[in-house]
């Protein structure tokens, strides 16, 4: 008998496990494939991974010459470049894996099913056999939607299948134009590829503000990339001359080639064949149900990650686990939704964390802004990365900071500086009379939090200081 079985091994599973092997249970991680699930080995990790390789490519080719470094005869080996990706994954998979025994958690090979509420079905090489536990813990996570009446292929791909050609495609169509799909783009489009994103909404990135989303769109098409929105992909016809897509711009029926498509059009839950017809948690919109402790309604079943609510985030997920873990425990755990960041890991990087002035203003919530420009920043302007801002929001009456959204170097570490503080009530005053080193991209975040209150130093201030 476990006290808590897990299914899945993903960043909500096996964090969950370890958590909870560490307050004192005894913890079943079931699992199907390799330990880290799909962010570890076909997401998260070897999408970096690439992003990362792709741009030193990309610099050598064309950024250091007004540096005095030249760079000939430079060539691209992607069959290495794959081999080092997957050399980065399988270390980190050995890694989980040994965490994991380290910890004393049993991993259980094989497909996990629900049977009853105390009871897990575990499926492997044909043979099946049903462990009893005292909480289970569902961690299965999500898998890429298709399109209607579109189906996957050779060429016709999913996040997984871009993370693995064999060779750069000349004419590359992305059917998204979210994380996965700009990632993606970035990847192939430094490598050598022709990129054109197909995005159904009208608005580019719409939970940020329209000044950084139309900045960041303007800088990825300066990088090549093609972004069209309000495209409907009607059709995707194969031949021996490639891939022909038929889609609707703005009401205007359009074509365009391809060799490669990838298709980033948002994940879903995976649920298949996950539960008995004699046990079935509450389930809405393809996601499974549960209150603010990720618990479900049945009371000893718990949900996290991909398959409930908020967004498809690996450190969300993670903090959930370590959530879920610490209530089966007994101890008083929680999680502040309001304040999960967001990143999307292309060059410049783009990260946010809080509200929007869309949300502000929905909210009625009276608020004053600042902003600053990576341009007028001394350390940026040293790497050569200029393009880009800080925005921050702040309450007008309490000075609580509500919201950053950041375009630009590091932006990952700038939000998350600013979520260390936003997540200990420091105020906007406070955070500005925070000494930061110089000279720093974090000067950016400190500048556009001065300028909240008519402080900024290194450019004009928009309102007196009071």
């Amino acid at each position: 008998m476990y006290d808590l079985l897990i299914l899945g091994s993903g960043p909500a599973g096996y964090v969950a496990a370890i958590r909870a092997s560490q307050l004192g249970l005894k913890v079943g991680c079931i699992e199907k494939g390799e330990p880290g699930g799909t962010c570890l080995n076909i997401g998260c990790i070897p999408s970096k991974t690439l992003l990362d390789s792709s741009q030193k490519f990309h610099e050598l080719q064309t950024k250091y010459a007004n540096l005095g470094i030249v760079s000939k005869d430079i060539s691209l080996d992607l069959a290495k470049m794959m081999i080092n990706k997957q050399e980065i994954v399988s270390q980190l998979v050995d890694g989980v894996r040994t965490l994991l025994k380290s910890n004393k958690v049993e991993f259980i090979k094989g497909t996990g099913r629900l049977v009853s509420k105390d009871e897990v079905e575990v499926t492997a090489e044909n043979r099946t056999h049903t462990y009893k536990t005292k909480n289970i813990v569902i961690a299965t996570g999500s898998y890429p939607a298709e399109l209607p009446n579109i189906k996957f292929s050779d060429d016709i791909v999913d996040s997984e299948g871009a993370l693995s050609f064999q060779e750069v495609p000349k004419n590359l169509v992305i059917v998204g134009s979210g994380a996965i799909g700009l990632e993606l783009g970035s990847v192939w489009s430094r490598l050598g590829s022709n990129v054109t994103i197909l995005e159904a909404q009208k608005e580019f990135l719409p939970s940020l503000d329209r000044r950084v989303s139309r900045l960041i769109q303007r800088e990825f098409k300066l990088q090549g990339l093609s972004i069209l929105l309000d495209c409907q992909v009607l059709s995707l016809n194969e031949s021996a001359n490639g891939i022909e897509i038929h889609y609707k711009e703005k009401e205007q029926d359009n074509t365009i080639k391809a060799d490669k498509v990838i298709l980033a059009v948002g994940r879903k839950a995976n649920l298949h064949n996950l539960f008995s017809e004699e046990l079935t948690p509450s389930i809405k919109n393809g996601l499974i149900e549960v209150n603010d402790f990720c618990q479900t309604d049945v009371k000893n079943i718990w949900a996290i990650g991909d398959v409930v609510r908020g967004p498809k985030l690996a450190h969300k997920a993670s903090e959930e686990g370590i959530m879920v873990a610490e209530k089966i425990a007994g101890l008083d755990a929680g999680l502040n939704y309001r304040n999960i960041p967001n990143v999307i890991y292309t060059h410049p990087e783009i990260a946010w964390v809080g509200m929007s002035e869309d949300d502000l203003k929905k909210s009625e919530i009276s608020y004053k802004t600042g902003s600053f420009p990576f341009a007028a920043n001394g350390r940026a302007l040293t790497s050569g990365e200029t393009s880009g801002i800080v925005q921050i929001y702040a309450d007008d009456s309490t000075d609580e900071i509500l919201g950053v959204q950041v375009f630009g170097p590091s932006a990952s570490e700038l939000v998350q500086q600013a979520l260390i503080a936003m997540d200990n009530g420091v105020t906007s005053k406070k955070l500005g009379e925070t000494v930061f080193s110089h000279p720093t991209v974090s000067e950016a975040l400190h500048e556009a939090n001065l300028a909240i209150n008519g402080r900024a130093i290194h450019i004009q201030n928009k309102i007196k200081e009071v």
